[in-house]
């Protein structure tokens, strides 16, 4: 390499073309969770940068370093947009640039193109969680919500259940359609299509909420969570009711200090009104992958994860993507100084 500091940009095809596997990702983004839980890890709550634009979207910066990947550990910012109507204009809702650099010099190591790792390691927390906190037997998967990490949801769930059906819905009956299309040329279970979340969340085993209000709207009702249920809210703007953690058993955040943070989040309003304390609060999920708290304990009981994105799953994803992007020789060099 020539002198000077250079460093790596990776494309969001030139990341598919790397080939990763939903199992990799999940497995990277388990490891993560768990450092955080040993307190392996630094980061800082995510702060939002609100454009004066109408109210349309908002952008996201969230920050963290993992002390066990590469030889000194790594560091990372990503800033992700959050724009629901960008689907007039054929775009993704989320489009986001994540940069990783070494913690000892500053110096920057990639610039990636972080929409797909926004969307998967989302997919891939549900799943973590839902490997210490739902049934093994789980059979019925009810997801509403058909944005870019709604895929990622239902296949790496799929993955890690024997499903007898997959419930998906969304506002919009193209989207839901589309959605159930693409899912059903993927995966081998069943794939229904219903109008409304009520439909996919009744006495389903594992409940995902990942709709995307701009007002706070009652779709996932405290009546639809049976015993044994696996519950994970997650939509930017709350759609559940106030009385929901009333019959839940264990609540597992990704991070506390995260979940007291920022204006947005599906339980933002059970924070702020102390229905979700630190006494009401089971534990982060961190601290039950590295084994300091018990995950589910009986077949009957309701749990549910509250996960708002931690920074540390987005630089654990793109430390996999940049170090099989230099074994493989993919992407731009770039100087930089």
């Amino acid at each position: 390499m020539a002198e000077g500091i250079w460093l790596r940009f990776l494309s969001g095809p030139e990341i598919a073309s790397l080939g990763l596997t939903r199992t990799e990702i999940v497995d990277a983004v388990e490891e993560a969770v768990r450092d955080h839980g040993e307190g392996q890890t630094s980061f800082e709550p995510r702060v939002h940068l609100v454009p004066d634009n109408g109210g349309i979207g908002h952008f996201n910066v969230l920050r963290g370093h993992l002390n066990r990947l590469g030889e000194h550990g790594v560091s990372g910012v990503k800033v992700v947009g959050d724009f629901v109507p960008n689907y007039q204009v054929g775009l993704p809702s989320e489009l986001a640039v994540a940069t990783l650099f070494d913690p000892t010099t500053g110096v920057p190591l990639a610039i990636l193109d972080a929409t797909m790792i926004t969307a998967a390691r989302t997919g891939a927390m549900t799943t973590v969680g839902a490997r210490h906190l739902a049934r093994r037997d789980s059979k019925i998967l009810g997801h509403a919500g058909s944005r870019g990490t709604a895929w990622w949801n239902v296949t790496m769930l799929d993955d890690l259940f024997e499903l007898d059906e997959i419930r998906v819905t969304s506002r919009r009956p193209e989207s839901r359609e589309k959605f159930a299309e693409e899912l059903s040329a993927e995966l081998s279970t069943p794939v229904r299509v219903v109008a409304t979340a009520e439909e996919a969340f009744d006495g389903a085993d594992v409940i995902v909420e990942a709709t995307r209000l701009t007002e706070p709207e009652v779709l996932l009702r405290t009546a639809a969570v049976k015993p044994g249920a696996f519950v994970v809210p997650y939509g930017t703007v709350s759609a559940v009711e106030l009385d929901l953690l009333d019959v839940i058993d264990k609540v597992v955040v990704d991070d506390w200090r995260e979940a007291q943070s920022g204006r947005f989040g599906s339980l933002r309003r059970h924070v702020d009104t102390g229905r979700l304390s630190p006494s009401s609060l089971h534990a982060e999920l961190g601290q039950i992958v590295a084994g300091q708290k018990p995950g589910r304990e009986t077949d009957a009981e309701r749990t549910l994860l509250w996960h708002r994105g931690l920074s540390l799953l987005d630089v654990a994803i793109a430390h996999l993507i940049l170090r099989r992007a230099e074994e493989s020789e993919v992407g731009t060099m770039l100087r930089f100084h």
